[in-house]
């Protein structure tokens, strides 16, 4: 596995952002297999881009978590798949005080990784999750680009959150939650409008302080008359272990139509 670490600017943000992205390289069994057994001598150049998955943090941390905390690399080069992270502050990924995350996640980001990665632009071969206050983020860009998707996953995700709340704000509470930020609404808009929607994953460990907010958000899915697949796991709280799990069985569940679907690497 290449992993980079990046600091690019931003004409969105107007300044410097840090990001991680995971692309799939040649691997040490893959090496020596070819080597000694077909004889041919491995190439990190390929024909096929890889598909790509966005994948958002939570309060408080930024690109490295991710990449520090779980196995993400491993599922990722096991499965040939690309994997974007970036320091999104605790903005909630959208559009506050100025700070345009929503643009940023939704426009420029995309716009800049498929410039300097061999990353496809197909929407089937694209995905987008995350965790908690990423889990959230995860639910707009997916509910309101849901053409731009082939699935989505929100693991713990903090989904009635308001974005003041994360912003030092003492009167949080007094600004209204803006529609276009509302996952609930969103969904409502993208069934009423007749859109495909992605396919969608939610996950929440049972023990967890939004598990509620979790299991009604489900509940309100299926009201819609839509498919959701679910991972409502006891014993686990608002931890690192469980979303270590659950972004591996994100990946193994997700639709893949790209050149390099069906199977796993040897790492």
């Amino acid at each position: 596995m290449a992993k980079f670490t990046c600091n690019f600017i931003s004409y969105t943000l107007k300044r410097t952002v840090d990001i991680t992205v995971i692309i799939p390289s040649v691997t040490i069994p893959e090496s020596m297999g070819m080597t000694l057994a077909e004889g041919k001598k491995p190439r990190h150049q390929k024909a096929d881009k890889y598909p790509v998955l966005y994948l958002l943090h939570g309060m408080g941390n930024n690109h490295a978590q991710w990449t520090g905390y779980t196995n993400v690399e491993l599922f990722a080069e096991e499965r040939n798949m690309a994997v974007v992270m970036l320091s999104a502050e605790n903005k909630s990924y959208v559009n506050i005080h100025g700070d345009n995350f929503f643009d940023f996640v939704s426009e420029e980001l995309p716009d800049f990784v498929k410039g300097m990665f061999p990353i496809s632009d197909r929407p089937e071969d694209t995905y987008i999750a995350g965790l908690s206050m990423g889990g959230f983020g995860t639910l707009v860009h997916a509910l309101s680009h849901p053409e731009r998707f082939a699935a989505f996953g929100a693991f713990s995700a903090a989904v009635q959150l308001n974005p003041f709340s994360l912003t030092g704000e003492a009167d949080a509470d007094s600004h209204p939650i803006d529609p276009k930020y509302d996952p609930l609404s969103l969904l409502k808009a993208d069934v009423a409008a007749g859109k495909k929607l992605p396919k969608m994953y939610v996950a929440c460990g049972e023990n967890d302080f939004l598990y509620e907010a979790n299991k009604k958000f489900v509940e309100e899915i299926k009201d819609l008359g839509l498919e959701v697949e679910t991972d409502f796991v006891p014993g686990y709280t608002h931890e690192w272990r469980f979303w270590n799990l659950e972004v591996e069985k994100f990946l193994a569940w997700i639709p893949r139509t790209d050149a390099y679907a069906g199977g796993k690497r040897q790492v």
